[in-house]
């Protein structure tokens, strides 16, 4: 799986008692920031540390401090064997099979768990969380595979691999790329494996941070798709001699969707000035567009306030401390349910959704400028001599498999649920399965708007005598100086839909129009 390019990221990244911000974690994941923590954060540590350990003291079973985790909890664990508890919980936790997870992937859920840590809520003792800081700036990634969490008491397997290399146990990722034991990392970098006390293996592992880590980074992606979706869909409305009058902002007042008006106010942008709008009374009359082309705001508008929503839940997790049990600022130490991820989980189902949809329009647009009988006056399949050329025809083919494809990945993983843990963990959230589909579908998501953006400006590029719009004009030629090229003979197709992949996905096609059209939405 690809990602978009981000913009600059902080140096350092600091964290307090009250959580993070999406720029943070994108920062590190992404970025390679470095994170320390904050005087106030290590203070909360320790103080956390002390009611742990003197409930540890006690002759009373504490669930997650002197008892066995799960369906086990009814056992309580003598002293003697508090710390062997600990390394067995992870060990046995890692337990994920399948290929490796993506190196930014593992960085956002190695931040998240220290973020939670660094709340005090946690218990776990300041030197544990700085290992952890540490091993994120010596750029150290455990190996994480993609099957093993259900959503549910958190992303269980996925944090334990984490948690067994801050053990110098397993496999990790150096700096240089190369996966070797992790003893041998942590050596290398002079950071000394911990040895786990009461409830810190289970502290490490029960969070819901892998889900939202991808869910953070997912709603960057989407945001830059979908300004990218509005500039081809204006692009594939100036192709077909479309109307920009169902841009209007009065239209849009009416039916006050912000999103819709925001994806409307972007296409207008792009189509000021065009000399190929708005030609339905020529040769071939029209009374209206095509819903692909006429709706294009109210399908793009809609996701545009799905992510809103998602935004707001990822801003409420970043300020949540998720574990269980967890330590109250009065010494109480509670067990609660806070670690599953339906919340989150919801919201990765929610964005699969509406980005298929996306996906879905712009195909519709895509085959619209292929079919002669549908595109007023453009050659069959945008071909140099039909017959002779397939054109783009089979261009448009690879984009309907990968829609759908995203319309299979839009069946949503959280109504599912498997129990386990012997009924003791009886309805699971799947937030981590939704999380991974959603990476599959934003990166189709990006070839398509790419395919799009190709067969739109080889469109506007073959209305001889008419003038695109300035914003038509810069995407062209930045997207032809990326080597995606124009009009002609069949040629080798792969490599121009890679060029243009590339360029969607570096947010090129976005930095192109906007110093014609000013910031987009």
């Amino acid at each position: 799986m690809h990602t978009l390019v981000t913009p600059a990221t902080p140096a350092t990244v600091v964290l307090s008692t009250s959580g993070t911000t999406v720029e943070d974690v994108i920062a590190v994941a992404r970025g390679n920031a470095r994170v320390e923590l904050s005087a106030e954060a290590v203070v909360a540590l320790a103080a956390s540390r002390e009611i742990v350990d003197a409930l540890a003291a006690k002759p009373e079973p504490v669930y997650g401090v002197s008892t066995g985790f799960g369906a086990l909890a009814s056992r309580h664990i003598s002293h003697e064997l508090r710390a062997q508890l600990q390394r067995n919980i992870v060990r046995s936790h890692a337990a994920g099979m399948g290929p490796r997870v993506e190196r930014e992937v593992v960085r956002a859920l190695m931040f998240l768990r220290l973020k939670t840590v660094a709340s005090g809520h946690t218990g776990v003792r300041p030197q544990v969380a700085q290992t952890m800081a540490d091993v994120l700036n010596a750029g150290i990634t455990p190996v994480v595979h993609e099957y093993g969490s259900l959503g549910c008491s958190g992303d269980l397997a996925p944090l334990s691999h984490c948690a067994l290399t801050l053990m110098g146990e397993g496999d990790a990722e150096g700096p240089d790329g190369t996966v070797r034991p992790a003893g041998e990392l942590l050596a290398e970098h002079g950071i000394a494996p911990v040895e786990l006390k009461e409830k810190e293996g289970l502290a490490l592992l029960n969070g819901t941070d892998g889900m939202l880590g991808m869910l953070i980074m997912a709603i960057a992606d989407l945001k830059r798709l979908y300004t990218s979706a509005d500039i081809t869909a204006a692009l594939s409305l100036e192709a077909l001699l479309g109307t920009e009058k169902v841009l209007a902002p009065e239209l849009h007042a009416i039916r006050p969707h912000p999103g819709q008006g925001a994806s409307a106010d972007n296409m207008l942008r792009v189509l000021a000035g065009s000399g190929l709008t708005g030609h339905h009374q020529d040769d071939a009359p029209r009374v209206q567009d095509a819903y692909s082309v006429r709706c294009a705001p109210q399908v793009a508008g809609a996701g545009r306030d799905t992510i809103t929503y998602a935004i707001t839940v990822a801003e409420r997790e970043l300020a949540a401390a998720v574990d269980n049990p967890v330590v109250l600022p009065d010494g109480r130490v509670e067990s609660n349910g806070n670690f599953h991820g339906a919340p989150v989980a919801y919201v990765l189902d929610f964005l699969a959704i509406v980005a298929a949809d996306l996906g879905s329009i712009a195909e519709r647009r895509t085959d619209r400028l292929l079919d002669k009988n549908r595109s007023h006056g453009l050659p069959a399949f945008l071909a140099d001599d039909a017959g002779v050329d397939s054109g783009l025809m089979i261009a448009q083919y690879t984009q309907a498999a990968l829609v759908s494809e995203m319309k299979r990945l839009a069946n949503p993983a959280s109504v599912d649920s498997i129990p386990s843990s012997a009924m003791q963990e009886d309805h699971v959230s799947m937030g981590w399965s939704a999380a991974r589909k959603l990476r599959t579908t934003i990166d189709n998501l990006t070839r398509i708007v790419a395919v799009e953006l190709y067969a739109a400006t080889r469109g506007i590029e073959l209305r001889d005598g008419l003038t695109p719009a300035p914003a038509s004009q810069a995407a062209i030629a930045a997207v032809r100086a990326a080597g995606v090229q124009g009009p002609g003979p069949d040629r080798f197709l792969a490599p121009d839909l890679a060029a243009a992949d590339a360029f969607v996905r570096s947010g090129a096609l976005v930095a192109a129009v906007e110093p014609v059209t000013g910031q987009l939405a």
